[in-house]
């Protein structure tokens, strides 16, 4: 772990792996599989945005007026029922924060209806929200946690900003960030991980034949349904539809490496060596990056798998991710006071 001082060596809490959960795969899957869904009370709004389309947020209300507020940004093909997402705003409830786990279009529950889907780089819808966060709350700090995907497109909203942030912005925390698509893309389509790569295909597949009902045109079927890659997809489906040339013009211009120097609110990057999502070369890049860009604190853990980091015993397993995330920005909230 690499420690920084926006992470004290004091810390309350170490990572410790899991050790009934052995191997990167286990680590990753367990999230999905093994684990009971947080108990967190939410209401679901929907927001209409400018171009005739709408966003879905669940949130979770009762704090103060003047309390921080959590947005979260969920991974590729999040749903309601993302146990990490949950953990968070469970999280944010116990330390009295308000919160919205914000929706990606087409992963709240109801397919969108604008000639669009979503992707790693589209940073205009989390921007339309903070503008209606602050204006709802703004005597409100804002902070914010990403995962997987929506920590790419946190980061590369932090960087677009840059300086220019509100100063209701106060920090974000991003966890298995993919930070180079491109070599996400390949790595992913690799060995046991391609049990990732074809789950998430299903699922994008299913929701572009259904986009094909409301817009015939925006992809041939037939190849669509032939493609057995993510790569495959980007290509026929995602870069086109959003504007880019093709899957690699897509992956360039929205991986958030890039964007990393550019960062100045302070940030946490929580990754696992062994995240078989990522090389993790592409981690040693972003090291090179964080040492000379005072806002980014790593930790990069050897063993945690994709939105993993599963401590403790199995009869009472603790999600250390989630937990280090809240406890990060707790304490960049606290440093803005100027409490001790």
């Amino acid at each position: 772990m690499v420690a920084s001082p926006l992470h004290p060596a004091g810390s309350s809490r170490r990572y410790r792996p899991a050790w009934w959960l052995p191997g990167r795969h286990l680590r990753t899957l367990w999230g999905r599989l093994g684990r009971r869904m947080p108990a967190v009370e939410t209401r679901r709004e929907r927001w209409d945005t400018a171009d005739g389309d709408v966003l879905e947020l669940d949130r979770l209300d009762g704090a103060s007026a003047d309390a921080p507020r959590l947005v979260i940004l969920h991974g590729l093909e999040g749903t309601p029922r993302s146990r990490y997402a949950r953990g968070t705003l469970a999280e944010a409830s116990r330390r009295g924060w308000g919160a919205d786990l914000m929706y990606f279009r087409s992963c709240g529950g109801t397919l969108n209806r604008a000639r669009r889907l979503y992707h790693s780089g589209e940073t205009t819808d989390l921007g339309f929200v903070v503008d209606r966060l602050r204006r709802e709350h703004p005597r409100s700090p804002l902070v914010f946690a990403g995962y997987s995907l929506g920590g790419n497109v946190l980061l590369k909203w932090l960087g677009e900003q840059g300086a220019d942030l509100p100063s209701q912005v106060r920090g974000a925390a991003a966890v298995s960030v993919p930070f180079d698509l491109a070599r996400g893309a390949r790595y992913i389509g690799q060995g046991f991980a391609r049990v990732y790569e074809a789950s998430f295909l299903r699922s994008l597949k299913r929701k572009t034949f259904a986009k094909l009902a409301q817009y015939p045109d925006i992809t041939d079927p037939a190849r669509l349904a032939r493609a057995r890659s993510i790569y495959e997809f980007d290509d026929m489906v995602t870069a086109p539809i959003h504007g880019f040339r093709d899957a690699d013009d897509y992956y360039t211009r929205s991986s958030a490496l890039q964007y990393l120097a550019a960062i100045r609110r302070p940030t946490l990057l929580l990754s696992a060596i062994d995240d078989p999502f990522l090389p993790a070369s592409v981690l040693e890049q972003v090291r090179t990056i964080a040492a000379s860009t005072p806002a980014l604190a790593l930790e990069f853990v050897a063993r945690g798998g994709h939105v993993g980091f599963v401590m403790g015993p199995p009869w009472r397993p603790f999600y250390y991710a989630e937990w280090r995330v809240a406890d990060f920005l707790a304490g960049v909230l606290d440093t803005a006071l100027g409490r001790p």
